[in-house]
This record gives structure tokens, sequence and C-alpha cells, in this order.
């Protein structure tokens, strides 16, 4: 056990403590200033940050009206009976009315009706539909499973939190009079259940939860429904010249139009269910999304407040044992036994806790007029990396890359190209948003600083130290933590949540040993230390380029003092930089539609000056960049488009062509450059054994049996070099998918589905060599 190895360690008995969040964090979750600047100014005011935060399931006497000793044996009771339910009753008749039916109803009524009459079986067909996708809540229901959940939660978790400025924010943004719509991460199964009872517990109502039917069971969808969920009938998903596909898109729409109308709040999961083998970016989610800003641009709504939501924990309860096979819909019973065995197996010692994040909202419709004015011309990755990687050019497109791995369906596909567009970009901007205002907790921390900086173990003294040093780093980048106390006690609680992959050695002068557990389960902590990542991508990006920059030029093994003498050139950096971000997946970068590549660029050599890694070199015989007397105006304009905030000094090409800098000597810095390179190298080293793979790999084939073909080759890998992080079937469609867009892989219709095979191009051994040689340039051993 953790606790006694522990107390044996220092010589006096620690008790795990709740990780509660500190007052002074860095607020988080401001939106977009460039497509949003209204919405950024009017719905955030600085007295929020300072409101703290709430645990949302610490429920006692003083939360309800009634006080005494039989009180405070029900407060939980009194508590869900005393929650606001106001009245949602769904409107069938308006539905049918709609306009949008009733242009429908003649197709469907080939023998005709009266002026103003629906017939019969067109009713029942809307009835149907209708009874498909939802059904009136149950207040009686609701206040019911609000008590079993917040017994549940207790058991589960330590903790609930919930910023109360951030919920500020929301109470503003919904007295304004639009409709809430909350776009969401997608971390658990629970998240559906736990993010409407914290809404319910701050008084915003029921929240109508689009739900996925792959994950329920028909009589669990049927509880869902009752308790306020909404789920896609399956005729919406039919053809577009199907005529029940018709229909059933007509009455979709309808009633998110009534929905709407009537202010009910709307959460939309953006993510893929857990435990999916797809894209990050769901396409179901991309739906819902798509019917809202369609009710926008029609006017039904003039306008509608989306709040980027996520949800963290430090410990996913229901998180897949099995990971690389998609689970099976979760049913009533089911669901009910695997909170018991979760109950009994959990225990209160590895009781987690969990941040709920609420962004602040922004208007719908001022996106809408904003955002198209950021579009620009965009390549596949086949037209700006192929050439590069065979060595046929070294230039760069001046273009941003065209990636789009979320397939369109169900009523998306009737929009046009266009609101086609804008939906997949919103959707990346809000998914941005979450990911940006999401804490990061102790496990992600704890794994790591364990999977990238010690693997081969480190003393329980050194990685109290490391702990605090990593959560301070964080904190400076602008991310929130989701915890704070004592920090033996925080480690002591991550190493009691990690305890299945970690162990622990009693050694010398009474300190303990920290050593991971060699196996599979190195996949499951690097999944945990993916958490951390977006807090420091920027700088693991420079790092990696500056690897690549520097592998032709010194040995990798080389010292440090040996890489600092070498010069790296602005230019240089940012071609490096460019390779990168075009070869990693946009589902892990999820940069702003708003920003441009080249913005992206300055901003990494902005951060790897800032952490101390790059320092600015002069050149002998040049001019001191800091004298700006002798420097002549240049004859071009001084102005720059929004999308560019490069450095003013910049403007004339030739002075910034001769800007240099070396690595920094400081003795910190080539343990944390290591560190920033090994967090790309799950990914990194999967598609480069997906290139060593290609010679051996059974094509054709589809994409699904390819990408079981390369996890059985990495797992096999594994076995051998140890190397466990890159076994995660995520990382192998995600190789897969880059391959085709890279045109290394070429996709070709057949009865049986679209099959892969190997290009012309890729089938030669030497390029696929190239290929190889060129992904592993970025990766630092």
């Amino acid at each position: 056990m953790v606790g006694s190895l522990w107390s044996s360690g220092f010589g006096m008995k620690l008790e795990a403590v709740t990780p509660f969040l500190g007052k002074y964090r860095p607020f988080v979750g401001r939106c977009c200033q460039t497509c949003t600047p209204k919405s950024w100014e009017s719905l955030f005011h600085r007295s929020i940050m300072d409101l703290g935060f709430c645990n949302v399931i610490l429920v006692k006497e003083e939360n309800t009206r009634f006080r005494g000793w039989l009180v405070r044996r029900l407060c939980y009771f009194l508590w869900s009976l005393e929650q606001h339910i106001p009245p949602c009753q769904d409107a069938p008749q308006k539905i049918v009315e709609s306009a949008g039916v009733q242009n429908v109803i003649p197709g469907r009524a080939p023998g005709g009706a009266g002026a103003g009459q629906v017939p019969s079986h067109v009713k029942r067909e809307v009835q149907l539909i209708l009874g498909h996708m939802q059904a009136p809540p149950r207040p009686l229901l609701i206040r019911l499973f609000s008590w079993a959940l917040l017994r549940i939660l207790n058991c589960f978790f330590l903790n609930v939190q919930l910023h109360k400025g951030q919920m500020k924010m929301v109470h503003k943004a919904a007295q304004a009079g639009s409709p809430l719509v909350l776009l969401s991460t997608h971390k658990s199964l629970l998240d559906g259940i736990l993010l409407p009872f914290v809404l319910l517990s701050q008084g915003l109502g029921v929240l109508r939860v689009a739900w996925d039917p792959r994950t329920c069971s028909p009589i669990l969808r049927a509880l869902l429904k009752k308790l306020g969920g909404l789920f896609l009938p399956p005729e919406a998903s039919l053809s577009l010249d199907s005529s029940e596909g018709v229909l059933a898109r007509a009455v979709v729409h309808a009633a998110v139009e009534q929905l709407l109308v009537s202010g009910q709040p709307l959460l939309i999961f953006l993510e893929e269910p857990p435990g999916a083998q797809g894209p990050r970016l769901s396409a179901l989610g991309q739906t819902w999304l798509g019917l809202v800003v369609q009710v926008v641009q029609v006017g039904v709504v003039p306008d509608a407040m989306l709040v980027p939501v996520a949800i963290t924990y430090d410990l996913v309860p229901d998180a897949p044992r099995d990971t690389y096979h998609a689970s099976a819909p979760l049913g009533l019973w089911t669901g009910a036994l695997a909170v018991l065995r979760s109950l009994r197996g959990w225990g209160c010692s590895r009781r987690a806790c969990v941040r709920v994040h609420l962004a602040q909202p922004f208007s719908l419709h001022e996106y809408i007029i904003n955002a198209r004015s950021c579009w620009g011309s965009r390549q596949t990755l086949e037209q700006l990396l192929q050439p590069i990687v065979l060595g046929q050019c070294t230039v760069i497109p001046d273009t941003e890359k065209e990636q789009e791995w979320t397939p369109v369906t169900g009523p998306l596909l009737a929009l046009k190209e266009e609101d086609q567009l804008l939906v997949r970009r919103l959707s990346r901007h809000v998914l941005n948003a979450s990911t940006a205002s999401s804490a990061v907790m102790s496990t992600a921390i704890m794994a790591t600083l364990l999977l990238f900086k010690h693997q081969k173990g480190v003393c329980l003294s050194q990685l109290l130290g490391e702990f605090s040093w990593l959560t301070e780093e964080t904190l400076l980048r602008g991310f929130d933590v989701g915890f704070s106390g004592q920090l033996q006690c925080l480690v002591q609680h991550a190493l009691s949540l990690l305890r299945p992959h970690v162990a622990l050695l009693r050694v010398q002068q009474g300190d303990l040993l920290v050593v991971l557990r060699p196996g599979p389960g190195l996949t499951h902590l690097a999944r945990l230390s993916s958490e951390l990542l977006p807090a420091f991508l920027s700088e693991a990006v420079g790092a990696c380029a500056v690897r690549a920059l520097l592998a032709g030029r010194v040995p990798p093994e080389g010292p440090w003092e040996l890489q600092g003498i070498e010069l790296l050139s602005q230019n240089q950096l940012y071609h490096q930089i460019l390779l990168l971000m075009h070869l990693l997946p946009q589902d892990l970068l999820l940069l702003q539609p708003c920003q441009s590549s080249y913005c992206y660029c300055q901003e990494v050599l902005d951060r790897l000056i800032q952490c101390g890694l790059l320092v600015a070199e002069e050149t002998p015989g040049s001019r001191p960049a800091c004298d700006t007397g002798r420097q002549r105006l240049s004859a071009k304009l001084l102005w720059k488009p929004s999308g560019d905030f490069t450095d003013s000094d910049s403007d004339d090409f030739e002075v910034a062509e001769g800007r240099y800098f070396r690595l920094s000597q400081q003795s910190r810095c080539p343990d944390f450059f290591l560190f920033l390179c090994r967090l790309l190298s799950p990914l990194l080293k999967a598609f480069a054994q997906a290139a060593t793979f290609l010679h051996q790999g059974q094509l054709p084939d589809t994409e699904s049996g390819y990408a079981e073909q390369l996890l059985r080759f990495l797992e096999a890998t594994a076995q051998e070099e140890g190397f466990f992080e890159c076994v995660d079937p995520n990382l192998a469609f995600s190789a897969v998918w880059t391959f085709r867009d890279l045109g290394v892989l070429q996709q070709t219709p057949s009865p049986a589905g679209p099959m892969l095979h190997l290009s012309h191009t890729f089938a030669s051994r030497d390029n696929q060599e190239k290929l190889e040689q060129f992904i592993r340039q970025f990766i630092c051993g």
C-alpha cells in the first residue's frame, strides 16, 4: 500500500487530503478576441476572477431551508426536492405546423390533403421520429435521479469543483435572453450525466443533452430521454434524395428550433465518445452544431450563446480496460452493475477529483459575421509535404494545410458547402477553447514526470521537487491546475491513483524509490500525460524542430556544449517548425482557424526564447538588434494583415533573415530540452514505425484493417524495445490517415468499401526510407 510505505519512509503518517483549488490561479477560458471582440468585452469582468471555487457535491444542512438532526440525515433528498425545474414541455403540434415540415408534407401525401390539414399517416411518421428523438422531461424522475446521483458521486469523487466566476459569466449570458448551447469535450460516459447535474444545482434548469445512440441500449435511451436527453433519429442520416430522410431532417430541424425558442440550454459533445476509434472531432456533434447554426442563420432565433465546456478527472472512472476495441452500447442494468463494481473496487483510497470548466460564452451571430473574413487558401498535405519528403524541393508553399478527418454525415450534408466549412471550423475553434481552459490534474503531472523524465526510477524526495517545478511551469504558461495543498499529500494522492502502474521501493536513508512497472500499463500513463501536452505544445514543437535542424550538423548523443556552438537562423527555424506543423495532425494541434501557420511559428519561437532555451546571437559585422537609431525607414508599408503578429522590426525581410540564435548553456537547459522533445515522442515514434511497416503490411485492406495490422506491429515492436507509449489504437489510426493524406497510401472504392493500397511513389524502398528519415529527424532519444 502506498500509505504504509509512505508513513514508514518519512517516519510519520500523512492522511490523503482533498486537493482543493487555490485562490491564486490564472483565469482561463477567455473567448477569441479576433473572431468575437464584442463578446470578449461584454461578458467578462475582472471581479469574477476572485470569486473562488465551490464543491458541487458538498451538500449539507445549510444548503436546505430546514434545520435539525433529521435534516442532516436527509439533506441530499431535501436538496433535490428544492431544485428549481422550470416547465420544459415539448410541443409536437408546433413541430408538425412548422414551415419546414409543412413544405415536406406534399411529397409524403401524393393523394393530396385539404388546406392546412396533415394526413394521419404523416402525423404518425412525425410522432414516430419525435419518439426516437426526445420525450417530455419528468420533473419527479429528475429529482429522484439527482438524489441518487449525488450519493454516487460522493462515493466516487472527493470533490467536483466549479469556478464561481465562470458560472457567473454563464448566468450573465443566460440573462441576455439568448439560448445557451454548451459545447463540451468528452472524456467519460459520465459527462452526459454529471454536467446536467452541475448546471441544475446552479439554477440553470434542465439541460438537454445530445447523446450518441451508439453508446446506449434502447432501455437506457428511453430513460435518458425522460431525463432531458436527445437522440438523432436514424432516418435523419439517410441519403438526400430519400423522402424518409427529408422528412426526418425537417422534423429534427423544427425540434431544434422549438428547443432554442423556448430557451432550454442544450449540451453537445464535440469529441467522440471515450473508447471510440476514429477522429477526435465528433461527426454527430458537428451535425447538432450545424442545426443550431442553421436556426440562427434562418433568423428563427436571433442569436445563441456558445459556451465551451470541459471536464477533467484525476482518473476517469469508466476508462475501458481493453482500449483496443470499441465498447458495446451501455445497457441500463449493465451500467448499474458497473457502478456497483466500481464502488467496491475503488474504495475510499482511490477517490478522484473532478474539475468542470465553463469558458467565456460568445455570440454565435458575431462569430458567423467575423469568421468568414479569416478564410484563406489551403492545400492538401500531399501538395505541401510530399515533394519535400522525397527531396524534390525545399520550399514550403505559402498556404495553410487542409486536413479534415471527420466525415460529414446526417443533416449536415443538407447544408451548403460554405456552411459546412463554417461548422467544421467553429467546432475546431470551440474545442481549442475548451482544451485551453481545462485544468491539469495531479495524475497528469505525475504520469508525465515518470514517463518522460524519470522512466528508470526516481527517489521520492527528488520527485517532490520535480512535481512542484512542473506545476509552476504549467501555471506560468497560463494553464490552470486542478489541485493545491501540501505537496507531500498531493504526491501521495497522485501515486495512490496510479498504484497499478507504479512500484515503491525502500532505499537507504529512509527514502522511497518510485519505479514504473514495465508493460502495457505505460500506454495508460501516456494517455494521462497527453492532458498536459497542450500547455507545452508550442515549446515541444519548437524543441523537436531544433532537434531536426541540428540532426545533420552534430551527433544527437554529442555534448550540449557542442550543440550550443551551432548558429540557428530564424528562417531555418521557421522552415523546420512549418514542416513539423504540417506533419502533426490537426486533431493534436487544434490551431484556431483564425490563426495562420506563420503566426504560430512566431509564437513557437517566442516561447523557446521565453523559456530560456534559445538566446539571440549577434552575427559578426552586423548591426546590433537593439541599435534602432541607425535603421533606415523601410520603403515598404509598415502595416500588416490582422493575422500577422510577427515582430514589428521584421518588416524588411533582409533584417529578419539576419537573425540568429544559439541554444542556451544554462545548466537546466539540456534536461528541459530533452523533456520537451519526449512529449511528442509517442506520436512521432508511432509515425516512424508506420513508415517501417509499409513494406510488411498486407495491402490492399480497409482503413480499420490496416490500422489493426499496424497496431499489432507496434505491440510486437514494443515487446522487443520496451516502448509501450505508442501502442495506442488512436495513434495507429492517426498514422494511417496521415499517410493517406500525404499520398503514401491511396484509397480506391470497392464493393466491400474503400480500400487502401500503397501508392506507386512509395512502393520503392528508397522512398519509404526517405519518409522514415524525414520523421525520425524530429525524434530525440
